[in-house]
């Protein structure tokens, strides 16, 4: 913290000190002893001068404007704009939660005019006015998202979720911002608290209408599937990932590896023939809702395409397994395939390094010439004798150990 201080007095002159001040998550995260990511400030300087700083506008239809600068030494500084120091109460006034409505100047002095220190203390999470949630819809996200950090919602918030239709406000919610608060969410220590609070709260329905539709469908018969229903199952298929990866991706896929299960018709219960081609098809449109990056769509298509026959490990041939590896190198899930398979069913995959490894050999390194099945002489496709042939070589390398 002292070196941070010191870089922005550096930053901003000495006569403008006692008009900036740390202010929001920064402030909470210093009290914590936790390591700053980004450098909130709140300061009542005229916007010339902020220009003159290397400070640039941003300016929003969601949130209030704010002044943008970057730099090696002190990463990301956003700073809120005040007309006067005698606004920064009622800057802070207009936060979400009291932890994240105090304030510090650069002297270190603490301004905490509605006790977000003591809430602190103990991790609780208490809104600022009566209308914080309201205010801003997404801040409701953003809470769940702390919880699965270990922070909870006093009493008043909750009866606020609970006590009225919040339908209206978040359909009115850029989809971008409850995605953030998604992703962010899946890298916490607990995940699975973000979709609990969805459902207990019945807040959010239409942005990620398949939380609340998996609670009806079963997850299987339930001599595979004693826990009953697809919810609760993909809860446990993401606690267990959680424990073995922090990578938002592979919790991700985790939790919709079973989406295709939403698709099976109710007369076919227990049972989700085909739900593994169901959920690669479902996956896009989902994704491409929640305006996810490409990357992870893909894995979520290939998660749940491959997972079923990666469930079969052991009863698959050769060939099959590197064609799994194949398709698994394709889109990106070599690493994550095999702890869904883990967190799915406990199952293994050894061997599947091999797999990867000989499924990485081009045709040159397998010591084939591609130029001898162009020739058209044989009959048949060239192009899918030569694939056999490639296949072939493969399986022996795969073999070979």
């Amino acid at each position: 913290m002292d070196q941070i201080i010191s870089k922005l007095k550096g930053l901003f002159p000495e006569p403008l000190h006692c008009r900036v001040f740390l202010v929001g998550g920064m402030v909470r995260d210093i009290l914590m002893g936790v390591q700053c990511q980004d450098i909130d400030l709140a300061a009542a300087i005229p916007p010339h001068d902020l220009a003159p700083l290397g400070f640039r506008l941003v300016e929003s239809k969601s949130t209030p404007n704010i002044y943008f600068w970057f730099s090696k030494l002190l990463g990301k500084v956003e700073v809120t704009w005040l007309p006067s120091t005698d606004a920064l109460l009622d800057d802070l006034a207009r936060r979400d939660f009291t932890v994240n409505a105090m304030a510090m100047t650069l002297d270190q002095v603490l301004c905490d005019p509605l006790g977000g220190r003591t809430d602190l203390e103990h991790r609780v999470l208490r809104t600022c006015s009566p209308t914080s949630l309201s205010d801003d819809p997404a801040r409701i996200f953003r809470a769940f998202r702390f919880e699965c950090d270990g922070w909870r919602l006093d009493r008043d918030a909750e009866a606020s979720l609970a006590g009225r239709d919040w339908n209206d406000d978040l359909n009115k919610l850029p989809m971008e911002r409850f995605s953030q608060e998604m992703l962010k969410s899946l890298a916490k220590p607990d995940p699975g608290c973000f979709f609990r609070r969805m459902l207990q709260f019945g807040i959010g329905k239409a942005l990620l209408p398949e939380i609340f539709l998996m609670p009806e469908v079963p997850a299987g018969p339930l001599e595979h599937h004693p826990e009953g229903d697809l919810f609760t199952h993909s809860l446990q298929v993401l606690e267990r990932m959680s424990a073995t990866s922090s990578d938002p991706t592979a919790r991700f896929c985790a939790l919709f590896h079973d989406l295709g299960k939403l698709s099976t018709p109710k007369e076919l219960y227990p049972k989700h023939h085909g739900h593994d081609r169901a959920g690669a098809l479902a996956a896009a449109p989902l994704c491409k809702r929640l305006r996810l990056p490409l990357a992870l769509q893909r894995a979520l298509q290939a998660t749940n395409k491959l997972h079923n026959t990666a469930n079969r490990w052991g009863e698959l041939r050769d060939s099959t397994k590197i064609q799994l590896a194949l398709d698994a190198l394709k889109s990106g899930v070599s690493s994550v395939l095999p702890l869904v398979v883990a967190a799915d069913c406990g199952g293994e995959m050894p061997g599947w390094e091999g797999a990867l490894r000989v499924a990485s050999l081009n045709s040159a390194q397998l010591g084939i010439n591609p130029a001898a099945y162009q020739d058209g002489q044989d009959s048949g496709d060239p192009s899918e004798k030569l694939q056999q042939v490639i296949m072939q070589r493969r399986v022996e390398e795969l073999r070979k150990g």
